[in-house]
């Protein structure tokens, strides 16, 4: 067999696991939420006009979480930096409703506080390596 020497992989194999967990952990994620969006409706006076944009910001993420994965993944993969990109501006959109559930939502838990800081840590090193990747793929 041949050996080809010319044949360079810029693709990025520790984003593309990462890309992975975090949809693993977003599924999580969003069930842990919702369950606990539940439980506090059900535990504390949870005012009406507040538990539907608690509920609609949690699909909102979930509806923005799966272009921002497919895109991270297809950008990765095909080593171009257009759909790694878009999955950037994605993740900053996913950041800004992580901050909504860890800062501003009508409760916030203990284990809101938890769950949400390990899905920024996420997101933050996955936007590190997008950026080194989409940084590889240009040069």
């Amino acid at each position: 067999p041949e050996i080809l020497n010319n044949c360079s992989q810029l693709s990025s194999l520790p984003l593309q696991i990462l890309l992975y967990v975090n949809g693993v952990y977003y599924i999580f994620y969003f069930l842990a939420t919702l369950m606990m969006i539940v439980y506090k409706s059900q535990v504390f006076s949870y005012p009406n006009d507040f538990l539907a944009p608690d509920l609609l910001m949690l699909f909102i993420m979930a509806i923005l979480e799966v272009p921002r994965l497919y895109f991270g993944s297809k950008g990765n993969l095909t080593e171009e930096e257009a759909p790694l990109g878009l999955s950037l501006v994605l993740t900053l959109g996913s950041v800004v409703l992580a901050v909504y559930f860890l800062a501003w939502q009508t409760y916030v838990l203990r284990a809101d506080v938890i769950l949400t800081a390990l899905l920024l840590s996420t997101y933050g090193l996955e936007s590190g390596l997008k950026v080194m990747a989409i940084a590889a793929f240009v040069s």
